[in-house]
């Protein structure tokens, strides 16, 4: 079964993650952060992944720390769940448009923490979210899922449609990457013979 449970547990924030890879899209999601709460909830639709998050932090600063660590969590949870990665596919990525909006993002379950995040927000704020929080996330997934990240929004003049492509796309290219290759005949996908 490619599931985790994960709990990170810090003087700012705690935050439990369960996951299964292989689920329908079901999402329960408590961040304390209503604009993540969404933001996952594309992730879980979109990459047919059921995905519970509990947090609690301290917002009462600012959303900072919830967001970090939720995306270190969430990047804990996939590294567990995808084991020794053998059988995958490795390779995700996925183009997603939401009205003017267009973004591309390819994953790479490399076991190299990388992110190329290139994302000119129209303002800086979505309702009460800082959109500067989003890279933040996307930091804190690939250091600890080992993963390469291209996050790319090509055009957009909406901010929410931004973002909200940008996560779409995310969930779509990780579960073309986390997916089974019947043709791999359960091997790793790599000339190395790890990752």
């Amino acid at each position: 079964m490619r599931q985790a449970e994960v709990t990170r547990n810090t003087l700012e924030t705690q935050i439990t993650v369960r996951l299964d890879l292989d689920g329908t899209g079901q999402a329960r999601l408590a961040t304390g952060v209503p604009f993540l709460d969404h933001m996952l909830d594309q992730i879980a639709r979109h990459g047919a992944m059921d995905l519970e998050v509990g947090a609690s932090g301290d917002v009462h600063i600012d959303d900072h720390h919830t967001v970090e660590d939720v995306g270190i969590t969430l990047g804990q949870a996939f590294a567990k769940a995808l084991g020794d990665k053998k059988g995958i596919r490795r390779y995700g990525h996925a183009y997603v448009p939401l009205d003017e909006a267009l973004s591309r993002v390819v994953v790479d379950f490399s076991g190299r923490p990388g992110l190329h995040y290139f994302v000119e927000y129209t303002r800086a704020r979505i309702g009460g979210f800082d959109v500067d929080l989003v890279r933040e996330f996307f930091q804190g997934f690939v250091n600890h899922a080992a993963a390469t990240v291209h996050i790319d929004n090509l055009r957009g003049d909406n901010a929410h449609h931004q973002c909200e492509t940008i996560f779409k796309a995310f969930g779509r290219a990780l579960r073309m990457a986390a997916e089974l290759d019947p043709r791999a005949a359960g091997a790793v996908p790599s000339t190395k013979g790890a990752l």
